[in-house]
């Protein structure tokens, strides 16, 4: 039975943006995403709530009329990603190109695509972070400077679901200290679908995130200069380790889209006798002008940079 090359194309865009909602260690980020309205192709429109404060009452003429005002801002989702693929006709038949083409890509976005998303949302996080501090971690200080930081997101935010997202190094130094054990809890923690068992500090959930997807700056190769044919990212020459991020959970808005995904057949393609999958990812991140305070993140002092070394010349210095 010939493949119906459209129906897979959309079950691969499902499931695949599922997989990044549960796979990302950002993925939680999403379901900040619910009331943002996406058509397709890179623009949403973000909702803003605004209302009139409280006005006193009055008993001969009752309530002061408030106002609510409900207005969308057009956002671009800025990062513009995508791959193709070839599966060789030879390797892979009509029987077994899903199986195959579901492992290929998969993979594809379990070790390239959800580690530069996450890679991405943490830098544009500390980018538009209003409240940034430096900090060497160390055991003697990790846990007064992490409650420091957590009482600062209190007293701007007030009661609210905070998250902490950390290095697994500097969750580490955590882990290892005496002091630690007695904020140390457990906890359920919704992400997409899946029910996660994390770690909490003081009732906090701690994301724990590789730190090489935690730096301050990344270049997202282009895959045509030279030296960036690969594709993927790297941290940038002058970034910093983000320590961690504290926040309300609320106030991150990330949204992902695999967008226009196409297969092709052997028939159909006429550069090869194979498969051909195109991939398209469109994703970014963003939060509110007015929630940018709510957000404070650590990060350790930024790289010190070396003098060059004066050439020498022959000539006497005086």
């Amino acid at each position: 039975m010939a493949i119906n090359t459209i129906e897979a194309a959309q079950i691969f865009m499902k499931a695949l943006d599922q997989q990044m909602i549960e796979g990302a260690t950002s993925g939680w980020m999403e379901a900040n995403a619910g009331r943002v309205k996406y058509s397709g192709g890179s623009t949403v429109k973000i909702p803003t709530i605004s209302t009139s404060g409280l006005a006193d009452y009055d008993r001969e003429a009752g309530y002061n009329q408030g106002s609510v005002s409900l207005t969308y801002q057009s956002k671009t989702m800025t990062k513009d990603r995508g791959r193709q693929f070839l599966l060789d006709r030879m390797e892979v038949d009509e029987s077994n190109f899903i199986a195959n083409a579901t492992a290929v890509m998969s993979e594809f976005q379990r070790t390239q695509i959800i580690p530069e998303v996450d890679a991405y949302r943490y830098s544009k996080i500390y980018a538009l972070a209003k409240n940034k501090s430096e900090y060497t971690p160390a055991a003697s200080t990790i846990v007064t400077t992490l409650n420091k930081d957590i009482t600062a997101v209190y007293d701007e935010a007030g009661a609210t679901d905070l998250v902490i997202t950390m290095s697994y190094k500097v969750a580490d130094i955590l882990d290892t200290n005496e002091k630690f054990n007695r904020y140390l809890n457990v906890s359920n923690f919704k992400q997409g679908n899946v029910d996660l068992t994390v770690k909490t500090f003081n009732g906090i959930p701690v994301i724990r995130v590789p730190s090489a997807r935690m730096k301050t700056e990344y270049i997202f190769n282009d895959g045509k200069t030279e030296g960036q044919t690969s594709g993927g990212f790297a941290p940038t020459e002058n970034a910093s380790q983000i320590n961690w991020i504290i926040c309300p959970r609320s106030v991150l808005i990330a949204l992902s889209k695999t967008d226009n995904f196409k297969i092709f057949d052997p028939d159909v393609n006429q550069k090869a006798d194979a498969w051909l999958i195109q991939y398209r990812k469109f994703h970014d991140l963003w939060i509110k002008d007015n929630d940018q305070s709510l957000v404070r993140v650590s990060a350790t002092p930024a790289p010190k940079k070396t003098d060059p070394v004066p050439e020498e010349n022959g000539e006497e210095q005086t």
